[in-house]
């Protein structure tokens, strides 16, 4: 009889559970999965929420480990801090800032930012909460301008809070909402700006001229000193400015970029009434201002805006323009005289051109000027090579 093999012992249909590598699944009472895992600081931590099926609570471990391994994980502890906390401090680590700079940021975080997002954390803020900060901002009349730097700034601390993984993905990504749509400020014409400096007070005819014709911002005039004046060269040179800073009062600062260091060519046509305003008006020696007011002392925007500019555009029968608009009117002129867009950006302290676009209008005269000499130019080439224009041909019948 042949032998029978061995009957093989039998393995038991029941399967061991298979310990996970990487955090730990349990269920609950409820029915429900909880999941906990070790974060690459050390600290135990719990999954936010709890999940309907075991699949789900491990697939959740699978993406978390995948953050972790691929240097992608936020410390969710990260995230709690309060938004007015972290802008504040990020509006202090800026490095280089202007001081008008930081005074807008303070205003913009203040008056616009704190008081929807001040308290929340970070991690709180979603896409849905942007765009209904948005909207209520608009519905209670604040400017589209003012609203799109309001939104750039919120934009761009929580960029910054997504490059210091304190936060996963910036909830700011409404298209256009940063874009600013100024409207198209007034140009004056020649005559216009001449009017104003027939009724103004003698001691800012120069300052209306200077600002019109070598396109300075109000700063940059109020800044200038005697040394900066050169009228037998026919310039002027730009190295500070003079502005208003809250707390501080009037303060020479850099002009706003590198650019804004600059020497501008002024047109003959002024030069005598600069030459008369050094006489009478200005500071003495070198150092002196060159623009000051009644009582020797730096002009203030203010004052000047409320005391002098509104008397004198009303004595010119002219609308509330803003003394600023003297500088576009200057950058029009200056483009429509033939400056290119390198020129524009030079004379008005520019680094980029966008500005300078601004004031390369297609003016109805100026198309005509450019049909002229393309006619001329066409014309020459047809006459030095003796070629006859095109004829329609009769067809044979």
């Amino acid at each position: 009889m042949a032998d029978t093999p061995a009957e093989k012992p039998r393995q038991s249909s029941k399967r061991k559970p298979v310990k996970r590598r990487f955090g730990r699944v349990r269920k609950l009472p409820s029915g429900r999965f909880q999941v906990r895992y070790q974060g690459p600081d050390g600290i135990d931590r719990p999954a936010p929420q709890t999940f309907a099926t075991k699949t789900d609570a491990e697939v959740w471990l699978t993406r978390i480990e995948a953050q972790i391994l691929d240097d992608e994980w936020i410390n969710p502890d990260a995230g709690k801090i309060s938004f007015g906390k972290y802008a504040t401090d990020w509006i202090k680590e800026r490095p280089k800032l202007r001081p008008r700079t930081i005074e807008l940021y303070d205003y913009l975080f203040r008056k616009h930012l704190k008081p929807t997002f001040g308290d929340k954390p970070l991690s709180d803020i979603k896409e849905p909460h942007v765009r209904q900060w948005r909207k209520k901002l608009l519905d209670d009349g604040v400017s589209e301008v003012t609203l799109a730097k309001a939104y750039r700034l919120l934009k761009a601390i929580l960029s910054t809070a997504v490059d210091d993984q304190v936060i996963k993905r910036n909830p700011c990504r409404i298209k256009g909402a940063g874009q600013e749509k100024s409207p198209e400020r007034p140009v004056l014409t020649v005559a216009q700006v001449y009017r104003i400096v027939e009724v103004i007070e003698p001691r800012y005819r120069a300052l209306v001229l200077l600002g019109t014709f070598a396109s300075l911002r109000w700063g940059e005039l109020t800044g200038l000193q005697r040394r900066d004046l050169h009228l037998d060269a026919g310039t002027v040179k730009v190295e500070r400015q003079l502005i208003q800073i809250t707390g501080k009062g009037l303060t020479f600062t850099d002009p706003k970029s590198a650019a804004g260091k600059r020497t501008v060519a002024i047109p003959d046509l002024i030069t005598d009434e600069l030459k008369t305003h050094l006489r009478y008006f200005a500071m003495d020696g070198d150092d002196g201002l060159i623009f000051v007011g009644p009582d020797n002392g730096p002009l203030r925007n203010t004052n000047f805006n409320r005391r002098v500019w509104a008397k004198a555009l009303q004595d010119a029968d002219l609308p509330q323009i803003h003394f600023h608009d003297l500088r576009h009117t200057g950058n029009t002129l200056a483009a429509s005289a033939g400056a290119s867009i390198r020129e524009l950006m030079a004379r008005m302290g520019h680094s980029s051109t966008r500005a300078a676009l601004i004031y390369q209008h297609s003016t109805d005269e100026r198309q005509r000027e450019v049909a002229r000499k393309l006619d001329e130019l066409a014309r020459g080439a047809l006459n030095t090579s003796g070629t006859q224009r095109a004829r329609p041909q009769n067809k044979a019948h």
